[in-house]
């Protein structure tokens, strides 16, 4: 059975769109397939392991201190607030268009054709590359708990020829299965994930109690400026150490991915997606806040070694061993969830023949209800991301870099038209828009232009300041000078070959409609 598009019964673009049944796909055009049975948990834990604090944190925390000093953690609080704007505006139009491949169908129906299918590519190639970057991380963590997970040679850095070799090992058996996972249905998918989010909630809570009850300092250690970097005065390395924070509060929309196989979507996606980000940034403040105030040491060691080299000084090796396997069962459900997120993204799209073989990419299977040559596609695509890793570190390093920019673009392709239709009108009349159980959908209401203007500039800013040459993000060895510019050249390689991409000429089964406040209103 393939996907098929059906004439709209309603506006495709810019309505309040109350229906009788607000899950029926009908009014975008649109047969229900895919099987409809996530609840709210299952939303939230969609969300809530594609950011994964801790893994990403676990990584990406020297990265932060190294250049801010432990003044750093104020960076968390600024991009999550800077990222709670994107996620409101989310909120409010996965409330009007619940619909699977989120960042493409929203982008679709705020600035049309080309806009949206730009947004869904740059999603897509973010996805897949960041699954790829989730799945190596396994050789960071796996060799520590037991060396006989080093099974190519005895080196298990991941610079050294050996420990390349063995992450892509490794991460390719993971995808192999997160790959198969996929393919069986999206209830053994939440089951797993489900269970993984819970031990990742226990893991970080227990992170959390470690560092507070070992701490060394005080909390005002955060107003300590040290460690600035060899970047001219404090400011700079400030934004510098930012990235850190941008890296890992990414993918908190994955409930708008999943929202055709979510009961009640209208009412459930918007609250998942605010409520996994401020459960992540909570929880990652907490554990940064708490690393800082136990950690020996405030000096290069910190720098070097991160959150590993606090734990290790607070918990001991059993204790850390222990951690490190609910880090590998982190690692595990985010590969997943992006994977999954991935796979729905390339079969709305496809359903929409915005790709080659859409015919292929949109079946669903009839028993699993589930889209299998995505997955499947997604998986062997990642696992040759992996292999660009074996004696190119640095490059493999860049790209994972570079796909955070590429998921910035993609959230501007949402707000930025979403912000030219608030201008024009939409979402319109918005008292008589309900869900399934006939409540209201969530609205910005009045303060929908302001914080929409604020979401825009935002993520404008964090494209610059991502994208910026820096040779310390982007070739740290000194080694490849081109790397330097790797951000500006990624972006620009991205859209000329999404231009050259283009379905130029096909006619797309559900074209958009103008919106307009009189269509709106009806």
């Amino acid at each position: 059975m393939t996907a098929t598009a059906q004439p709209p019964t309603a506006p495709v673009s810019g309505g309040a769109g109350p229906t009788p049944d607000a899950d029926d796909l009908s009014e975008f055009g649109y047969t229900q397939q895919l099987h409809r049975s996530l609840g709210t948990f299952a939303s939230f834990a969609a969300g809530f392991s594609f950011v994964s604090i801790l893994t990403t944190i676990f990584q990406l925390f020297g990265l932060g201190f190294s250049f801010g000093g432990p003044a750093f953690f104020w960076t968390w609080p600024i991009v999550y607030v800077g990222q709670f704007l994107v996620a409101l505006c989310f909120a409010e139009i996965a409330a009007r268009y619940p619909i699977s491949g989120a960042i493409y169908q929203w982008s679709r129906r705020m600035g049309g054709e080309v806009i949206g299918w730009f947004g869904g590519w740059f999603m897509m190639l973010a996805q897949i590359v960041t699954a790829s970057a989730a799945a190596i991380a396994l050789q960071v963590v796996m060799p520590s708990i037991w060396d006989g997970f080093q099974i190519i040679g005895d080196d298990a850095a991941l610079t050294s020829t050996s420990g390349a070799a063995n992450a892509v090992l490794l991460g390719s058996i993971l995808l192999v299965i997160t790959t198969f996972i996929n393919c069986i249905g999206v209830n053994w998918m939440s089951r797993i994930n489900n269970i993984g989010v819970t031990c990742e909630i226990v893991g970080v809570t227990a992170v959390i109690l470690a560092l507070f009850t070992h701490a060394e300092r005080g909390p005002d250690v955060v107003f300590d400026t040290g460690l600035p970097g060899q970047q001219p005065g404090y400011i700079w390395a400030f934004i510098v150490s930012g990235l850190m924070a941008a890296y890992v509060m990414v993918g908190f929309g994955s409930a708008g991915e999943l929202a055709e196989e979510t009961k009640n979507p209208r009412r459930v996606a918007p609250r998942t997606i605010r409520l996994a980000l401020t459960a992540s940034a909570i929880g990652g403040g907490l554990m940064l806040l708490g690393a800082l105030m136990a950690a020996p040491s405030l000096g290069e060691e910190l720098a070097v070694g991160g959150l590993p080299y606090v734990l290790d000084s607070v918990l001991g090796s059993f204790w850390g061993k222990v951690l490190l396997c609910d880090v590998v069962v982190a690692i595990f459900i985010c590969t997943l969830a992006i994977q999954t997120a991935c796979s729905r993204l390339m079969f709305s799209m496809a359903r929409d023949n915005r790709l080659p073989a859409s015919k292929l990419l949109s079946h669903v299977n009839a028993r699993t209800g589930t889209p299998i040559a995505p997955s499947v596609l997604i998986g062997v695509l990642c696992i040759g991301v992996l292999v660009v890793n074996i004696g190119n570190s640095a490059i493999f390093a860049t790209l994972a870099s570079v796909c955070i920019i590429l998921i910035y673009l993609a959230y501007l392709s949402v707000t930025g038209p979403m912000l030219w239709r608030r201008l024009k009108g939409w979402p319109g009349n918005t008292t008589s828009a309900v869900d399934a159980e006939g409540k209201k959908l969530f609205t910005l209401g009045r303060f929908g232009i302001p914080l929409n203007i604020l979401a825009v500039v935002y993520g404008l800013l964090m494209v610059v300041n991502l994208a910026w040459p820096r040779a310390e993000i982007f070739d740290p060895a000194g080694e490849m000078p081109i790397l330097k510019w790797a951000g500006p050249i990624c972006i620009v390689a991205s859209i000329l070959i999404g231009i050259a991409c283009f379905p130029h000429g096909k006619k797309h089964p559900m074209p958009v409609k103008v919106f307009t406040p009189a269509a709106a209103d009806k």
